[in-house]
């Protein structure tokens, strides 16, 4: 899963820039307003919607901004309808590519996920064609100061997950996509604060290209997930430190 941790490493380096434009909040209420469509609009009873509350709180969205989010999700309020949708594409070099969008309009996502792609030299792929790669796992990211990385991990394995990184001082769980819910539960109630939980997927093998093709690949991805309607980018790239400090200084 390092290739995964690793780009996951370079998007939350650029979230204090996404923030900025001011994206972020149209991400986010789209994110809560789903949440509460598929599951009600109690945050304690509904995980999903208690993660997306806070990345709302994170950016400093206001309260009123958070409310209305789950006014239109749970139908107190007219809202818009989001379909989410799992999209595959080809890299440079073969690189297999998986997006997941949630989306008012298909049709307008996937016009814009084509154009990121011929523009980045790499095309969209048919279903199952580069799906078949991948795993869908969980990820849980942990935050705060003074984590006892040996204790997180008992208490994540006793739960079931699959393994626990120290990725530059934010602890990371992976666990199946089945015992997502469980592992999350279990750190939330020994009092770990959860910056983000979510199903994303995880090559099955990483695929090795030069470090010139790699970058390629990371302005492709960067770009792909800069679109408003995407949610997440995963490759079977095996991304090397090298190709990310190419990367961050571009």
């Amino acid at each position: 899963m390092s290739g995964h941790s690793k780009w996951s490493t370079i998007k939350r380096k650029k979230g204090a820039e996404d923030a900025k434009r001011g994206k972020i909040f149209t991400r986010v209420a789209r994110d809560i307003a789903q949440a509460a469509r598929e599951s009600g609009g109690d945050e304690n009873a509904n995980p999903k919607l208690r993660i997306a509350i806070l990345k709302a709180k994170a950016v400093n969205m206001p309260k009123d901004n958070i409310e209305r989010a789950i006014a239109r999700g749970t139908g107190k309020l007219d809202g818009i309808d989001y379909e989410e949708i799992t999209y595959e594409g080809i890299g440079i070099d073969g690189v297999g590519i998986v997006i997941d969008v949630l989306t008012d309009n298909k049709n307008r996502t996937l016009a814009a996920l084509k154009n990121a792609f011929n523009k980045g030299g790499g095309s969209m792929a048919s279903a199952g064609s580069v799906l078949w790669q991948f795993d869908r796992v969980g990820f849980i990211e942990l935050k705060g100061e003074n984590l006892d990385f040996d204790t997180i991990f008992m208490t994540a394995a006793e739960a079931g997950a699959d393994d626990v990184v120290n990725d530059e001082g934010t602890i990371v769980v992976y666990t199946p996509r089945e015992k997502l819910g469980a592992v999350e539960h279990a750190l939330a109630s020994n009092g770990y604060e959860i910056e983000d939980s979510m199903l994303k997927w995880s090559a099955k093998n990483e695929t090795e290209i030069d470090a010139e093709k790699i970058l390629q690949n990371l302005r492709l991805m960067n770009t792909i997930e800069e679109l408003d309607d995407v949610q997440s980018v995963s490759s079977n790239m095996l991304i090397t430190d090298d190709a990310i400090a190419a990367f961050e200084t571009a």
